[in-house]
């Protein structure tokens, strides 16, 4: 395969462009708008961790994506996990698929959440968390880096949450025209969006909603080929979107009620089919047109919520918040031995649909300086009730059994601030499961179908975090942390993998919680000129999670201890009034345990641990009028050995380089974007480390974005 730019090379182009860029002393134009980065080293108010807090008083690495750079992001790429790969290093590279398995963040699974409402599926991971809601929608994502005790489910590897976008305070429309298309074919791979807004307040009440329509064609690889289509996860490509997202909310006095809504649909055209290619021969999967029997993949889900909050409630602030999601994720069929059953015909053509339905509530006060002292404290409930099965559409069978699963859980975080720059945390969280499982059989293709008792195994478990800031003095700040992460491993692969008799849901030990202890110290420097963190990790899983492939790519559970250590290194060098270069940069390694003999042996694969990486960015302002973003992503090259030191599988890095373009016109604005300018020939991360015949995907070649937005 070819690689034809270095790490070195593209770091040497784009500073160098950005010097060539810089203005020469006493050109820049004295009032010109300071650049927008710049103002990124003022503190920014955060609501990820359950209470506003500003990001100088937290002691973890916290990561704010804003609307500017949103925008930018989408325009490159409007898929979410490669938006965050972009921003965030220790988040794995983008399948370029519907499905983000193996996207993890620093080496564990992350909790999506939009608008604090959970988008995970604890029951039945079936890892579509990041195709819930359209970017577009959003006005910034806040991410916690590392294991959370104050949110408890599913936080192992930190928490994205999404934020839509608020209420305007005067009435305004807003219109998005997209198209994108590849040099290689343009009736075949060109796609068109619609994005339609409108927002505004009137006395009391205010609102805001949105309509989005996304058509998109197929993708070529940088040679020309058709990059294989996953017609059993789920594609991206030749797919259609569409999301209808509405928000409405009252004040009155302190207090305030909110109501919203959101309904995302995506879905494929089922209109090409993937043809395997041959690792072995390094021949990559392609696709063509043909038709595909059954339904079409698709992730469908509707979420409502009610929030109510009072900033002055007996001197405390109140948040409380209920909702509910009800999610449909539809997987691709075909001829697998996992579906084949005597009972049927032979060579049946199956595909599975993962259902969930979640309801939940959170409720969070906060009361500050208590008793007239330097503490301020913060504590609340949280209940989730979650109704899972997974079926297979045909035959109507389950595959994994209908499954409750009840979580209650109570917290409280003490904050002290009275010793000069110094900020204390610590806290616990009390978690209360249930499951409840009847009484089911598995597929034949286990065994012959083992009949399993079912039951209602109760779990319990308490969570502490502690943490500090320290403030050297105006540029400096160190910080660290210890926090404990709660998680259930995905429950229904481990219940519908179980292939053994006389077994029953009560004493089975893999259903046993994911427990994740963090540790983490950083420091951050900011000034006029420069803002910069580096942050240390570990985290420690005595019964993790590992997922492990058999022959048709189906994925089942082992539990294993497992370890993970890295470093996180974000630096922006404002380098002129109008010119930024950014370095993110993430640096891994993660082990688990083969041997069960309580020591980690061998590295995790490709589906538990991102690669090193490093991304660099130039962002100037050229005029009033025009800016622009350069941006490079290089993988690093990696082996995965065995406890024996030989390598099991090895992953050859790329570079990608990607040009964002903006045009402010006198009504409206224009965005050109190129992905991948370079055209980079590579292979995916996924398929280098976990691929098969039928997942040796590419990466997409040069691809190109034009948009007109306007508002009015």
């Amino acid at each position: 395969m070819s690689h034809p730019n270095t790490p070195l090379r593209a770091a040497y182009l784009l500073l160098g462009a950005s010097a060539l860029g810089a203005p020469q002393p006493g050109l820049a134009n004295d009032d010109q708008e300071t650049h927008p980065a710049k103002t990124k080293m003022e503190q920014v108010v955060v609501t990820a961790n359950r209470a506003e807090k500003p990001l100088s008083t937290i002691p973890n690495t916290v990561t704010v994506i804003d609307d500017d750079e949103l925008d930018q992001q989408i325009n490159i790429n409007p898929d979410l996990s490669t938006i965050l790969g972009n921003m965030i290093p220790s988040f794995a590279p983008s399948r370029q698929k519907l499905t983000g398995y193996g996207e993890t963040l620093r080496g564990r699974d992350p909790l999506y959440l939009v608008d604090g409402v959970p988008q995970s599926n604890p029951l039945r991971d079936g890892s579509r968390d990041g195709y819930t809601i359209d970017p577009l929608m959003l006005e910034r994502v806040e991410v916690l880096h590392g294991a959370n005790a104050i949110h408890g489910m599913g936080a192992s590897g930190g928490i994205i949450n999404l934020i839509t976008k608020k209420p305007t305070k005067t009435f305004e429309q807003s219109l998005r025209v997209e198209t994108f298309f590849q040099e290689q074919s343009l009736d075949e791979s060109i796609g068109y969006g619609v994005n339609y807004g409108v927002s505004g307040t009137a006395g009391a009440f205010d609102g805001v909603a949105g309509i989005g329509f996304r058509e998109t064609g197929v993708g070529y690889d940088a040679n020309g080929e058709v990059v294989g289509f996953d017609n059993a996860q789920g594609d991206t490509m030749d797919s259609q979107m569409t999301n209808l997202f509405v928000k409405g909310g009252y004040n009155w006095g302190d207090q305030r009620l909110e109501f919203s809504a959101n309904y995302f649909d995506l879905a494929g055209n089922n209109d090409w089919v993937g043809v395997d290619g041959d690792i072995a021969a390094g021949i990559p999967t392609t696709a063509v047109k043909g038709d595909i029997p059954g339904q079409p993949t698709s992730n469908e889900v509707t979420m409502l919520s009610i929030n109510y909050s009072n900033q002055d409630l007996f001197g405390h602030s109140l948040r409380a918040q209920v909702f509910s999601q009800d999610f449909s994720g539809t997987f691709g069929g075909g001829v697998y031995d996992t579906f084949q059953d005597p009972d049927y015909a032979p060579d049946l053509y199956e595909q599975s649909q993962n259902n969930s339905e979640k309801q939940g509530l959170k409720l969070t006060l906060e009361k500050n300086e208590i008793a007239e002292l330097p503490l301020n404290l913060v504590y609340g409930l949280d209940v989730l009730h979650d109704t899972t099965n997974q079926k297979l559409i045909f035959t109507d069978r389950k595959w994994v059994p209908d499954t409750e699963y009840f979580n209650y859980a109570v917290f409280a975080q003490l904050e002290y601030t009275g010793i000069e720059n110094l900020t204390l945390s610590s806290g616990l969280r009390h978690e209360q499961s249930r499951l409840e499982v009847a009484d089911f059989t598995t597929l034949f293709s286990y065994s012959g179908g083992q009949s399993v008792a079912g039951g209602e195994p109760e779990f319990s478990e308490t969570l502490f975090n502690i943490g500090a800031t320290y403030n050297l003095n105006d540029n400096w700040r160190l910080f660290g942390n210890y926090a404990e992460g709660f998680s259930m491993p995905d429950v229904g692969r481990v219940l519908r993998g179980i292939n053994l008799p006389d077994q029953n849901v009560d004493d089975f030990l893999d259903l046993k919680p994911i427990i994740t202890d963090n540790y983490e110290i950083g420091a951050e420097l900011n000034t006029d000129r420069l803002s910069a963190q580096v942050s240390y990790y570990r985290s420690f899983a005595d019964f993790g999670q590992r997922l492990q492939a058999d022959a048709n790519g189906i994925y089942s559970v082992a539990r294993e201890k497992t370890e993970i250590d890295g470093i996180e290194l974000v630096l922006n060098w404002f380098a002129s009034e109008v010119d930024t270069v950014g370095l993110r940069s993430s640096f891994i390694r993660g082990e688990y345990d083969s041997d069960n003999d309580g020591t980690v042996d061998s590295d995790l694969s490709g589906a538990n641990m991102s690669p090193n990486r490093l991304n660099l960015s130039w962002d100037r302002i050229w005029t009033d009028l025009i800016s622009t973003r350069l941006q490079m992503n290089h993988v690093y090259n990696r082996n995965f050995k065995d406890p024996y030191g030989v390598t099991e599988t090895s992953f050859e890095g790329y570079t990608t380089v990607d040009l964002n373009s903006r045009f402010d016109l006198e009504t409206g604005s224009i965005q050109f974007s190129i992905q991948n300018l370079t055209n980079t020939d590579y292979y995916t991360y996924y398929s280098q480390t976990l691929g098969n015949n039928a997942r040796n995907f590419k990466g997409l070649g040069r691809s190109y974005t034009l948009s007109y937005s306007l508002r009015f």
